[in-house]
């Protein structure tokens, strides 16, 4: 663990950048951007790595959201994830405004801290798009994670749980053929879209009592059709498929196919489904890190409940990190306990003085665990042999 003068200087760091990462979280909840058009976002994000001394590199892995951030040399190579999208309708409402600038304070902290000469690189990695569009799985691909030693995040919630479960996940879209007619004066000449769009939608209402209590099943319909008296040749639907493991949702999501083509035999349509975005797998949380993460937040008064897998959760692509190298994603209590994630509730709550203590706290520990990670070996390789025993 750091010495108590490089913990008292982390602290200062982390003081001395609280305005100024309360003022970067306000602005990007005030200006909201959808998954992979965070073009905004992105750049107040790197013109601040870029002023605190880190080298950015932008538009990585083919993502024009996307970017790297380093400063240092060597290994270890420790990243800080950052999400900055926001949802539909609904703004902040994951908070991902606090992911952001709590990332990027952590980062700037610790690289304040260490100073030149220091053996290893402290990296910002802009991962845009987890609201369904798979920016770190794309970032995975593209080898932007390939030299990465350790992958550090927190993330918003109504409680404080250091290694909470989350689901794998298979993003459909399902579209269904038919024929266009007049509704009144020829259907018999159509094939109705709409028609195996709703069969599919029993169908699939059908099949929830044989899934397990860990599944979940869940979409929308986006296109219905375009005029009461035309028969729909199209419609459209989002979709998506989540179960406890990448192997079960993906094998769950043939069962839902099953169900469009079923849909589609019964009204003379066709199916078609395609992935929408990578399938997300689930979360192996390295409790090595957790822990040391988790007893830095109870230094500064944040304290942490049990995990449990009754825990109802959804579905995140730092879980494709996590299956290639020790990561963390703790989740961090910043609005009252019962407020609903993906929800009006947590997007004002996103901005609140509690949230913004919370992130403040999750980035000092953030970044006193990244201090770790570059001075203490054995604690990297503690956490390597951790993901390495649990396969």
């Amino acid at each position: 663990m750091p010495d108590a003068q490089t913990r008292q200087a982390l602290n200062l760091a982390v003081q001395d950048l609280r305005t100024r990462a309360i003022l970067l979280s306000r602005d990007l909840h005030a200006n909201p951007e959808l998954a992979l058009r965070e073009h905004r976002s992105t750049g107040v994000l790197q013109d601040w790595l870029r002023a605190e001394g880190f080298t950015v590199t932008p538009g990585v892995a083919g993502l024009p959201t996307a970017f790297v951030a380093e400063w240092g040399a060597g290994r270890p190579r420790i990243a800080y994830l950052v999400e900055y999208d926001a949802l539909p309708g609904l703004g902040h409402g994951c908070g991902h405004n606090l992911i952001a600038a709590g990332g990027v304070t952590a980062a700037s902290a610790l690289r304040r801290v260490l100073g030149a000469g220091t053996s290893g690189t402290v990296m910002v990695i802009g991962t845009p798009g987890e609201e369904g569009a798979g920016g770190k799985v794309t970032e995975l691909a593209a080898g932007v994670f390939d030299e990465v030693d350790a992958a550090l995040m927190f993330h918003p919630a109504d409680r404080t749980i250091l290694t909470r479960r989350m689901l794998a996940c298979a993003h459909l879209t399902i579209r269904f053929h038919g024929v266009a007619a007049h509704a009144a004066k020829n259907p018999e000449a159509g094939r109705n879209a709409l028609a195996a769009m709703i069969q599919f939608f029993v169908a699939v209402d059908g099949l929830r009592q044989h899934v397990g209590p860990d599944a979940r099943l869940h979409g929308v319909i986006t296109n219905g059709g375009a005029a009461a008296n035309v028969v729909p040749d199209l419609t459209e639907a989002d979709f998506y498929v989540r179960h406890r493991t990448l192997d079960e949702a993906r094998a769950l999501a043939d069962r839902v196919r099953a169900c469009a083509e079923g849909a589609a035999l019964a009204t003379g349509t066709s199916a078609e489904l395609v992935d929408a975005a990578p399938a997300y797998a689930h979360l192996n949380s390295n409790e090595t890190l957790a822990r040391r993460f988790g007893g830095y937040l109870t230094e500064l008064g944040v304290a942490a409940v049990p995990p449990s897998p009754n825990d109802p959760t959804g579905s995140t692509d730092a879980g494709n990190v996590s299956l290639v190298l020790p990561t963390i994603h703790p989740f961090v209590q910043v609005a009252p306990t019962g407020t609903p994630s993906h929800s009006t509730a947590l997007a004002q709550a996103a901005v609140s003085d509690q949230a913004h203590d919370a992130m403040l706290c999750a980035a000092e520990a953030l970044s006193t665990l990244g201090a770790d990670l570059i001075a203490e070996p054995a604690l990297l390789a503690a956490a390597w042999a951790e993901f390495e025993q649990r396969g």
